[in-house]
């Protein structure tokens, strides 16, 4: 009984979490499309990539006018930090064969944080393919929407929408930020970074040096 209770749980909180996440691939599809990429490009970056916050700051750097690889090696750096919850879930999924690289595709901050809440390992596991299932699912869709939706108004820019990238970039931030001063700690330091170096270095590798140190730092305090 308990244990079917810890997994009716866990398949509550991962379809909360994935379906409440992945609306926000509307403004990731209409921030796509304001910084010049078109539908297609847009998809991809959802399918293959599926980290909002690397996505997000990829986009942003184009948006600016930035040099696609630093835009993209700071995307990368930035999505890192999944390389540390990777370490963290591996023990407790116990995924083994071919199917390790489908888990190591959904090992992002929403799988993590679910399958880590659950109290018994097959509810974390349960966890972890409820939210990874339904968050792909709805980010992909609602990408596909945003982009269609934007690219069909001609100037984005016109309605201000140049701004949603940068805004829903914000917001995922917030609440870890409101939680957490070490990460308030490492953001302040990042941004400090980023500023600094955006008067001498092209747009985009500010990006990609303040992605850099604060990695760095994660990864020592680790």
């Amino acid at each position: 009984m308990e244990q079917t209770a810890s997994r009716t749980t866990a398949i509550r909180d991962g379809l909360g979490v994935g379906l409440a996440v992945g609306l926000s691939g509307v403004a990731f599809g209409a921030a796509a499309i304001t910084a010049g990429l078109d539908v297609a490009q847009a998809c991809v970056l959802s399918l293959l990539t599926f980290t909002g916050a690397s996505q997000f700051a990829l986009v942003g750097a184009a948006a600016g006018g930035g040099d696609l690889t630093a835009a993209a090696a700071g995307a990368l750096l930035l999505g890192g930090r999944n390389t540390l919850y990777g370490l963290r879930l591996a023990d407790l999924l116990q995924v083994r064969g071919p199917r390790r690289l489908l888990t190591a595709h959904g090992v992002i901050d929403e799988t993590t944080a679910v399958s880590l809440a659950q109290p018994t390992a097959a509810a974390a596991r349960t966890g972890f393919t409820v939210t990874f299932a339904s968050l792909y699912i709805a980010w992909n869709i609602t990408t596909l929407l945003g982009a269609l939706g934007t690219s069909s108004l001609g100037d984005p820019g016109v309605l201000g929408l140049d701004v949603v990238g940068p805004a829903t970039f914000l917001a995922i931030l917030w609440p870890r930020l409101v939680e957490s001063a070490e990460l308030r700690r490492l953001a302040a330091g990042g941004a400090a970074i980023a500023l600094a170096a955006t008067p001498f270095t092209p747009s985009g590798v500010p990006v990609l040096l303040s992605a850099a140190a604060v990695l760095f730092v994660m990864v020592r305090s680790r």
